[in-house]
């Protein structure tokens, strides 16, 4: 959830409030006493005590409201593992101009040695800030003389020149907290929506009266001084298969309602989306744009040139977007050129040219429309409550016959109508520029599919010969032809596949549709490779299991309180055809394995034939299933237990007597 407060416009006078903090570098005994196994014994580095506060806040020098926040840790580190968390990193935002500016940063690490403690304060001077962007600049530093059993501790100021949102304050971290203390000091003047995120609850809350904080134009408010503390809060662990981990970690998040105005009466903040509609449909750098077909006037008669119906007219706009305009590598809901000049410089955001898309759709009498949707690291969107800074992008919806059809043309390699992964992430707002807006559920066109066929012979000497045919289509085959942009020719791609499989040698080759990005990628090897577990001269050993085995489970927590996103279902198939030695029999082979997931979840299964001397094995993995929630992690670790451990197995063969 994002949340926002409003600007006002007058001259205020805040009077500050006594906080809660710990003072600063007056570690114990007990500090240097601690060990891991308090919390969670594989912890590298564990947060003592958390404290952070925010107020609204005047400044007489700019005469301007901003959001004051002050934040205050100390850490200890257990071991080299945890030197990590002495690499601070603070992000800042950048807007209209406006920076987040950080101060009064003081830094320490506690060392007990031989009985003794000492201090070593950050140098001022190793303290520095970069620009990341024209959106972002972080300010950095890393805390001296770390060693195991250190006890680091800082605390900083930031002030941020923007009203919009309240500081949100995470509980959870990549490393376990004894203790996390959050006050919130807000006027009465504004009405706030708070919301606990997360599966933790909340080890005390408490509310209180804080009088006089407040003084507008000689008149006293009141604020609320809200206080949030979670105790023994266990590490935050980041697995393979989520989204942002914003919509799990336990936080406290504000999203402001509604304010009071100054001379009575009440103005509500949270819009309908009648009211976002508007505002978008007539921004200069949203709706503007989709209604720029005037720019596609002259280009139309030869981009339609080769169509023969509507689906086509939107495949060759689809192409040509995709090809004349480039991603300048940042993104948002909003175009940052124009289409115009897009079109003319050949680069843009994801605004510029998804919206130059919805442009030219028209522009062929084509039924477009914009969504707007939050990326799978920005966050799930706020479905209740209309919250514009929810939205990190934007791409084109077009409507053909009874069927619509999701595009990017910022994303190359992305077949017509496939969304790639990082949109696929809850649901988008379709704006459109003559109806109301509506939801529209952001799910994969296309699975993750591949198909492996190999048809080898197996030598007395332990050599497999053969042909590998490899067949992938949607998001296996977007990666593929990923990785053979990012080797330059299919050339480097085939050496590097050499490299990355060094028991294989690829001999000839050939590799189909690599630029017909709606159909299947075709890849064809002469490939040779030693059998993997050694020869001898009356045994042979050899794994069915080379091609893309599973060697890792991606699932190792005991309990895991977020859902598996795989952003798609996935579907691969394995098939192998090997021709054996007339003197030579099968003596051992993996048992065959047929396991399912509950609720029609998924399926794995190998099986292996010998017969005539020919061994076929075939092995299948699915995975029907976008999204999987967390009550049925246990069943997918398990499921994937089944599979590595059947994997380790060989077939065997050994000399008939």
């Amino acid at each position: 959830m994002k949340y926002f407060c409003l600007i006002l416009f007058f001259t205020v006078y805040s009077l500050k409030s006594t906080a809660q903090d710990f003072k600063f570098a007056q570690t114990s005994h007990d500090d240097v006493a601690l060990k891991n196994t308090v919390l969670d014994s594989n912890a590298n580095a564990i947060v003592l005590r958390e404290f952070g506060t925010t107020r609204m806040d005047y400044n007489e020098e700019d005469n301007k409201i901003a959001i004051e926040y002050l934040y205050h840790v100390r850490i200890k580190i257990f071991n080299k593992q945890g030197f990590e968390s002495g690499n601070i990193i603070i992000p800042q935002r950048i807007s209209e101009d406006q920076e987040d500016s950080v101060t009064d940063i003081r830094a320490v690490t506690i060392n007990y040695v031989d009985g003794i403690f000492t201090q070593t304060e950050l140098d001022p001077q190793k303290i520095f800030r970069e620009k990341k962007n024209k959106y972002h600049s972080v300010t950095k530093f890393t805390m001296p003389n770390l060693m195991d059993g250190s006890i680091i501790e800082y605390t900083y100021r930031m002030r941020i020149p923007r009203i919009f949102n309240f500081k949100s304050w995470e509980f959870q971290s990549n490393i376990p907290k004894l203790h996390s203390e959050y006050i919130a000091i807000i006027p009465g003047l504004y009405n706030y929506n708070v919301s606990l995120r997360g599966a933790l609850k909340l080890s005390s809350s408490n509310a209180e009266l804080e009088r006089d904080c407040l003084r507008i134009v000689g008149a006293k408010y009141e604020c609320s001084k809200m206080t949030y503390i979670m105790k023994n809060v266990p590490a935050f662990i980041e697995e393979d298969y989520m989204t942002a981990a914003v919509n799990f970690k336990s936080a406290i998040n504000f999203e402001l309602s509604d304010y009071h105005l100054l001379y009575g009466g009440k103005k509500n903040v949270t819009k309908t989306w009648t009211d976002i509609d508007s505002e978008l449909i007539s921004e200069k750098a949203f709706g503007s744009q989709m209604k720029k077909k005037d720019a596609f006037k002259e280009l139309m008669p030869a981009i339609l040139k080769n169509t023969t119906d509507d689906l086509s007219k939107a495949q060759a706009i689809y192409a040509y977007i995709s090809k004349n305009i480039k991603s300048n590598g940042f993104i948002g809901i909003y175009s940052e050129t124009a289409v115009k000049k897009a079109l003319e410089t050949h680069s843009g955001n994801t605004g510029d040219i998804n919206l130059s898309l919805i442009a030219a759709l028209s522009a062929a009498n084509l039924d477009a429309e914009a969504v707007i949707l939050s990326t799978r690291e920005y966050g799930l969107v706020n479905t209740l409550y209309p919250v514009i800074s929810d939205f990190n992008y934007v791409v084109a919806k077009v409507n053909i016959g009874e069927k619509s059809y999701l595009l990017d043309a910022s994303s190359p390699l992305l077949p017509f109508g496939l969304l790639p992964l990082h949109c696929i992430n809850g649901q988008g707002r379709v704006i459109n520029l003559k109806k109301p807006s509506y939801w529209y559920d952001l799910n994969a066109s296309q699975q993750d599919y591949t198909r492996y066929n190999l048809t080898a012979t197996l030598t007395k000497d332990g050599k497999i010969k053969g042909e590998l045919l490899t067949y992938t289509s949607g998001y296996a085959a977007v990666k593929k032809r990923r990785d053979i942009l990012a080797a330059n020719s299919i050339e480097e791609y085939v050496e590097k596949l050499d490299e990355k499989m060094p028991k294989i040698s690829f001999g000839k080759y050939e590799i189909q549709n690599v630029d017909s990005l709606n159909l299947p990628l075709v890849e064809k090897y002469e490939i040779e490779a030693d059998s993997y577990s050694g020869t001898s001269a009356s045994q042979i050993f050899f794994s069915p299991f080379f091609l893309d085995n599973i060697s890792k489970n991606p699932f190792n927590l005991n309990e895991r309180t977020y859902p598996v996103d795989l952003g798609s279902s996935k579907e691969t198939r394995w098939s192998i055809q090997l021709t054996v030695p007339e003197d030579f029999v099968l003596a051992e082979q993996p048992k065959d394995l047929n396991i399912s997931l509950p609720e029609n979840g998924g399926r794995y299964m190998s099986s292996t034939n010998f017969e005539n001397h020919v061994v076929n094995f075939n092995q299948l993995l699915q995975l029907n299933k976008p999204i999987y929630p967390s009550a049925q992690y246990l069943s997918l670790k398990a499921f994937y237990s089944r599979i590595i451990q059947t994997q380790k197995t060989d077939i065997i063969f050994k000399k008939a007597k």
